[in-house]
């Protein structure tokens, strides 16, 4: 757990009715939690412990939490979250918890690029990483491990190649990507870079599901993409393509741990440790990382789990038997999460 000061309460800033019935999960017992909806800089006083949702932290209210004294802790989903979508409001068995910035924000570091820089792994967290990464493979767990688990018919003479779709109004392309902005320009430059290729490009969930921004015209996509495809698990997809060509969609890390190749075009946080394939450079990564080191920062080291309904962090093999669990039972979206669906399209 983050080691906050058990003499203070932690303060919980602008965070929805929903998140707020299980975020107390995620805390250790006995620490004091508080949720105000807004944070009045003037009432900020040194000591005081904040926590709020990191695409909600600019850097201007950074900074002036930290001149009073106060310390501020960035939170954001975790890894392998779920079986459904954050955006349907199913809840995470993941979150995480970063006292320097956040993981996908290449502009500035945050603890999970300080881990990969510094830290000391011994051969028994090593182990671990690799029995998780085969767990996780074997199991067919994914961020949010929905589609089905069907295979393609697919050339047997050619490079397949995965282009996985981002949501291009998130921060993870603003400050993790200095060039390349939305899909459409991803499947161009991946087009023109490997014009013999077959290429397979695949939405983001969030985006097929409705109410974000990243959509690809059907005509424009198929001038740059073999076949483009909604259905798939990303896993039983992953087993079938040779390389992942990506701006900086967890996509990516998910193709390392099955060890496929991977070309990224933005600064992910699995980017410039000598694992991918990089069009940019982040002068900040300087340490040669192996995937099990990098796994076990990313997977075991960083993230905080939980099971549902249930206080008190639990470690990430319990929470990948909790999905492949959760993924048995094939609970197909309730009416409630399409009508949800519905209004959200519209608006």
């Amino acid at each position: 757990m983050t080691p906050f000061d058990f003499s203070q309460p932690v303060t919980l800033v602008g965070f929805s009715r929903w998140k707020r019935g299980f975020l107390p999960n995620f805390f250790d017992a006995g620490l004091q939690l508080r949720f105000i909806d807004r944070l009045e800089l003037d009432l900020v006083n040194a000591g005081d412990q904040f926590v709020l949702w990191s695409n909600r932290v600019t850097p201007e209210l950074a900074e002036a939490i930290l001149l009073r004294g106060a310390k501020l802790w960035r939170m954001e989903d975790g890894f392998v979250r779920s079986v459904g979508l954050g955006v349907d409001l199913v809840e995470p068995l993941s979150l995480v918890l970063d006292s320097k910035g956040i993981y996908y924000d290449s502009t500035q570091p945050s603890d999970l690029e300080c881990l990969l820089n510094e830290a000391q792994m011994d051969s028994a967290l090593l182990t671990r990483a690799a029995q998780v990464s085969q767990r996780l493979i074997h199991l067919g767990i994914s961020k949010y491990n929905v589609g089905l688990p069907k295979t393609l018919d697919l050339p047997k003479n050619k490079r397949i190649i995965l282009v996985p779709g981002q949501v291009e109004t998130d921060a993870s392309i603003r400050l993790g990507s200095p060039d390349v902005k939305t899909n459409l320009e991803l499947l161009k430059r991946v087009r023109t870079n490997c014009p013999d290729a077959f290429i397979i490009y695949k939405p983001h969930p969030d985006v097929v599901g409705g109410g974000r921004i990243g959509e690809v015209n059907h005509v424009d996509a198929s001038a740059f993409c073999d076949v483009q495809i909604t259905d798939v698990a990303m896993p039983a997809l992953l087993s079938q393509v040779d390389e992942v060509h990506t701006i900086t969609s967890l996509t990516g890390f998910e193709a390392l741990i099955r060890q496929i190749p991977v070309v990224t075009y933005g600064l992910p946080f699995y980017a410039g440790w000598g694992l991918t394939q990089d069009h940019f450079v982040c002068e900040r990564r300087t340490a040669q990382r192996s995937l099990h080191e990098l796994i076990a920062a990313t997977l075991i080291l960083y993230p905080i789990y939980v099971l549902p309904g249930k206080k008190g962090s639990v470690d990430v093999e319990d929470a990948l038997e909790e999905l492949a669990r959760q993924k048995i039972q094939n609970v197909r979206p309730t009416l409630k999460t399409r009508l949800y669906r519905l209004i959200r399209k519209r608006i």
